[in-house]
């Protein structure tokens, strides 16, 4: 059986995406989401946003734009879950259970507050001046987002491969108190990708809104073409022979070019194409490549009701997910009802263990299939069809053999497997909360009454 690896990149909504952005993170990670394999969680972190930014215009327009430029960039809102972190109220709640095992001494040695501090320092301040909360548990925030969804792999650049690490010391504290020889999160690993372009700017330095040096993604194809014609060159005049490894221009068109332009403009800059032709080639090509999403991102930025609804279907598929196991943690940590549920299960146990049936039936087209009903004739699994008769029976049998059920949620249902196939499905529930009731359902009625 092939575990899908879950894959989680948070967006902190500060700025206006550019062409070092997409180039660098948005372009890869929506072609990453198109893995099979992969369980990709996209959200727009504007949480985080609040940390560094005290302007709520700023935020709330930045959402739009990140948001709009994702969509814009192909991303497929059927294959991810794509929302915003402040959509999901169980993130802040989870980050108040990791804050209370969270050591003092690790956020200590977090690389953003030890900069600050050694700021003030240098500058004769106090250390902490100007150092808010939200900065000082920004690692426990971003464990949070990944606990929660229990990722694999984190995308991230160097300088936030020690949070990833944080999150995976806070887990594992977590696991040691409150698990019981339980592992209630998965320990993420950092993934870096040394492939991934990291374009210079307008004037050779990496491409920074910090450096006033980026070329707009989606603004408008004139702002585009206004940006390029700014890329400093050299002086060689046309017909001069140009050095395409030393040439800003070049790096940026091969970030974007196939093969067979890159070398087409590479010969042709060695023959003296003038810097002029260059920088518009460079247009032709991001305006050819770009101009549809360009268009799609307008469309998009205009109809901010379309990008809402969007984000709240995300949203309704993380908190499925995040719903459920959050209320697995409330009860491990002490947080529980006050109800004995302990002999209330026992009691429902044994009800549906004497009540629970399989009823067996034949399709038109000769196959056979079951299905599993509760005590009050609810219907609990379908299966899937069988050849004949006895291999529907040796399922059933092996069904109640007491042997741990690989039970998969998978929306408003979920699916039983045996030996790495998928042999029953469940009906459709109203929300998460029945179909978790109706999954302990099936698995108090497939256990064996113990005498």
């Amino acid at each position: 059986m092939t575990t899908r690896t879950r894959i989680l990149t948070g967006i902190t909504t500060t700025g206006t995406p550019h062409l070092g952005n997409y180039a660098g993170a948005i372009r890869p990670a929506i072609l990453a989401s198109q893995d099979a394999n992969a369980d990709s969680f996209y959200f727009l972190a504007d949480y985080h946003a609040l940390i560094k930014c005290d302007d709520p215009q700023r935020i709330q327009r930045s959402r739009m734009e990140i948001a709009a430029t994702w969509l814009a960039g192909g991303l497929d809102v059927n294959r991810v879950t794509f929302y915003r972190q402040s959509d999901i109220p169980e993130i802040p709640e989870l980050t108040w259970l990791l804050t209370c095992v969270a050591a003092k001494g690790l956020l200590n040695r977090a690389h953003a507050y030890k900069a600050s501090v050694d700021k003030n320092l240098e500058n004769g301040e106090d250390p902490d001046a100007g150092i808010s909360m939200g900065l000082y548990s920004y690692p426990v925030l971003m464990a949070a987002d990944i606990l929660m969804f229990n990722a694999h792999k984190v995308p991230v650049g160097r300088d936030q491969i020690q949070h990833v690490e944080m999150a995976r010391d806070i887990g594992q504290r977590f696991n040691h108190l409150f698990g019981k020889g339980k592992e209630f999160f998965t320990m993420p690993e950092a993934l870096i990708e040394e492939s991934v372009a990291t374009l210079p700017g307008l004037d050779g330095r990496k491409m920074s809104k910090s450096y006033d040096n980026t070329i707009p993604l989606f603004t408008s194809a004139k702002d585009m073409k206004d940006a390029i014609s700014r890329i400093v060159t050299d002086s060689r005049a046309p017909g001069e022979a140009k050095d395409p490894d030393n040439s800003h221009l070049f790096t940026l068109y091969q970030a974007f070019a196939t093969p067979e332009q890159e070398q087409q403009l590479r010969s042709e800059l060695l023959d003296g194409l003038g810097w002029g032709e260059a920088k518009n080639r460079l247009f032709q090509l991001l305006d050819g490549q770009l101009g549809e999403a360009r268009e799609r991102y307008h469309q998009l930025m205009a109809r901010p009701s379309d990008m809402e609804d969007l984000l709240l279907v995300g949203a309704k598929k993380a908190r499925a997910v995040a719903g459920p196991f959050l209320q697995e943690l409330r009860e491990a940590v002490g947080l529980r009802s006050f109800v004995n549920q302990a002999s209330e299960a026992a009691s429902t146990k044994k009800k549906a263990v004497k009540a629970a049936r399989f009823v067996s039936f034949r399709e038109d087209d000769g196959s056979f299939r079951f299905r599993l009903l509760a005590a009050d004739g609810e219907q609990l699994l379908l299966s899937r069809n069988f050849a004949d008769g006895k291999a529907a029976g040796a399922v059933t049998k092996q069904l109640q053999s007491g042997q741990a059920l690989d039970v998969r949620s998978e929306a408003l249902g979920f699916t039983v497997w045996l030996d790495g196939a998928c042999i029953a499905d469940s009906p459709a529930f109203a929300d998460s909360a029945a179909r978790d009731a109706a999954i302990e359902a099936v698995r108090i009625a497939l256990t064996p009454i113990e005498d």
